[in-house]
């Protein structure tokens, strides 16, 4: 069982500590930088840790004053239990980027027009989610589709951990419903696609061969101005070597477009990176999977029952609504636990 070790995360904040306090910390500033940041992350867990103890032990002194008292104590007990949970899965977060922020891309997959809902849907699903974990987004871009939807969306989601909490998502996400969109109310099934990659800082060294892009621009048209502005400036990048595009039409300057859009594409080049040197993690994480039938990470059913079960860790529940409005916190911790106890084996 991974738990959270608090003794262990006071060594590790001490050892910084004094890496900080040697002779010429700073001659390398880059690393220097990062060390910094890394302590003040790590000392406010501890912090929060300690917090949740002191909380604690004066709940139990309490019970212990009065035991009619109780139901308000356990009340007063369930937040600290989340919290704690939320601890011990931070300790799962031991990637290079994992700490940092994310850039997610959602493509409807098989499906027409229910597909390219389904992926407006997830659009909904993990903005309501970082909000909900106080976690900043920003949408670059969204192409609606022909009738209803979304064929793509592109936001990044700013805060601790964002990148490796979001690992959990990547993948093949399925819908089963009753279409709205069939005159006969007839059951469908959708597919929509979620790659999740590390938001790199602008000093992070990745080297892009301007030859082996192709750069259009276009005018940008939101599905009746619900998402982004309306512009000329959009920019689009494909690397021709690994097909990957990328997009980005939320600022008024084409230039500005550009840039983020380069920023996007050394992104997505590190996680493919990383992917190769994990092709066995590869598969689970569904960054590489057809978009198709039997490819899928997670179901979402609607009809002719209700339930959403991760075909990864078979965490499972009936409550849809809850999930489409962004409780995914379950999910996310289930797929954390189990890819840190596949690494440990």
């Amino acid at each position: 069982m991974i738990t959270f070790d608090p003794d262990a995360l006071a060594q590790h904040v001490a050892e910084l500590e004094s890496r900080m306090g040697e002779p010429g910390f700073w001659d390398d500033s880059r690393a220097a930088a990062a060390i910094s940041a890394e302590q003040a992350r790590l000392s406010k867990r501890l912090e929060r840790f300690e917090h949740l103890t002191k909380e604690y032990e004066e709940a139990r002194e309490l019970f212990a004053l009065d035991g009619d008292l109780e139901t308000e104590i356990r009340d007063h007990i369930q937040p600290l239990r989340r919290e704690l949970e939320r601890l011990t899965q931070e300790a799962l977060f031991t990637g290079e980027y994992d700490a940092g922020d994310a850039v997610v891309t959602i493509h409807s997959g098989e499906g027409g027009t229910d597909a390219q809902d389904w992926a407006e849907m997830l659009l909904r699903m993990y903005l309501r989610w970082a909000e909900r974990r106080s976690l900043r987004t920003e949408l670059l871009e969204a192409s609606p589709g022909e009738e209803a939807g979304l064929k793509s969306a592109t936001f990044t989601v700013a805060g601790e951990n964002a990148y490796g909490t979001l690992k959990a998502e990547r993948g093949v996400h399925r819908l089963v419903r009753l279409s709205p969109f069939d005159q006969a109310h007839r059951r469908h099934t959708s597919f929509a696609q979620v790659i999740v990659s590390p938001l790199l800082s602008d000093d992070v060294p990745v080297e892009v061969n301007e030859d082996e892009l192709r750069i259009d621009t276009y005018r940008a048209s939101g599905a009746g101005g619900q998402h982004v502005n309306k512009t000329d400036s959009a920019v689009r990048i494909t690397h021709l070597p690994t097909g990957i595009v990328v997009q980005c039409q939320n600022e008024r300057s084409q230039a500005s477009n550009k840039q983020t859009a380069l920023r996007l594409l050394k992104s997505r080049l590190v996680e493919l990176e990383q992917e190769r040197r994990e092709t066995e993690l590869a598969r689970e994480r569904g960054a590489i999977q057809d978009t198709g039938f039997g490819s899928q990470i997670r179901s979402y059913v609607l009809h002719p029952y209700q339930l959403v079960k991760d075909h990864r860790t078979d965490h499972e529940t009936g409550n849809t609504q809850a999930v489409l409005d962004g409780d995914l916190d379950g999910f996310v911790h289930a797929y954390l636990l189990a890819d840190a106890a596949q690494k440990l084996r």
